[in-house]
């Protein structure tokens, strides 16, 4: 809501609806002058501004998207789905953000995912990736309930992102709720295993892909310079219930700082989620203008 409200040209807030009336969340957006309902999908429906709405995030869980997608879409919505309840098709705004501008409902994927595949999909540019593995560790205060019950679902949409998006052959996702005070600002780390490139190769499709996700979130940043270990025929990489590999193992450090705009700025997993849903929204509704126009 205050991304759409601060930064974008291309959508206005239409509701914002929750399911607690004494949340925060709710009284800033009536201070802010949004209209609300606090009682979930079904008071959204009734609202009078809902057959304007045009698209509807989902920020809830897995298991509620399915109903909440239903109803949207029935009534003719495009739905933005920041769950990892994967109904419609991953997207990664600077990966295939083109892609499915048409599609009924777009999945988000993964905090991990939406900081993490760029950065796979960057080394399958330029080489064959043969495993990419990535371990998302955030701050336990900027995991809600949402996320903890969605554990299971992060783990395998992700590894299923890190395939189809990401391009590689094999995909195996971590996520690590650290309790450390203060809190931690999110840190991914990416390792992925390839041949057909050379380092030089891969550490410049690398760096020209964190500039691509660095224009619509400020705070994603490498840590370090990225890694290099070669493998050949006499040592190579022995990935169990994979295989044995020869080529070059990449390891990535990243840290993703939010924007602050209402969450913490440890929060950069929150925020890039909402930053990449937000890039994807605009997009839809540009598409969707460009095709009434014509």
């Amino acid at each position: 809501m205050i991304k759409i409200i601060r930064t974008s040209d291309v959508l206005e807030m239409g509701a914002f609806v929750g399911i607690d009336p004494e949340s925060d969340g709710l009284k800033r957006a009536a201070r802010l002058g949004v209209a609300t309902t606090h009682e979930g999908i079904d008071g959204l429906v009734r609202m009078a501004i809902w057959p304007e709405i045009g698209i509807v995030f989902d920020a809830t869980s897995a298991g509620a998207h399915k109903h909440h997608s239903a109803v949207s879409i029935a009534a003719g919505k495009k739905v933005v789905d920041l769950t990892p309840a994967a109904i419609g098709p991953y997207v990664i705004p600077v990966v295939n953000g083109d892609a499915h501008l048409d599609a009924d409902n777009v999945n988000m994927v993964t905090c991990g995912g939406q900081a993490t595949i760029p950065i796979v999909a960057a080394v399958s540019q330029v080489a064959r990736v043969h495993y990419g593995e990535i371990v998302a560790s955030i701050s336990s205060k900027s995991a809600g309930p949402g996320t903890r019950a969605n554990i299971d679902e992060f783990t395998e949409t992700t590894s299923k992102g890190i395939e189809t998006v990401g391009g590689a052959e094999r995909g195996k996702a971590i996520i690590i709720l650290n309790p450390a005070e203060p809190p931690m600002i999110m840190r991914d780390t990416v390792f992925t295993l390839s041949s057909g490139a050379t380092e030089a190769q891969i550490e410049a499709s690398i760096l020209a892909m964190v500039e691509k996700v660095r224009a619509y979130v400020p705070g994603y940043r490498l840590k370090q310079q990225v890694q290099f270990e070669r493998f050949g025929a006499n040592n190579p990489v022995v990935i169990p219930g994979v295989g044995s590999f020869e080529g070059i193992k990449t390891s990535v450090f990243l840290e993703v700082e939010g924007a602050a705009h209402y969450l913490p700025a440890y929060a950069g997993n929150l925020d890039i989620m909402t930053s990449a849903a937000l890039k994807t929204a605009e997009k839809m509704a540009l598409r969707t203008a460009t095709k009434k126009a014509a």
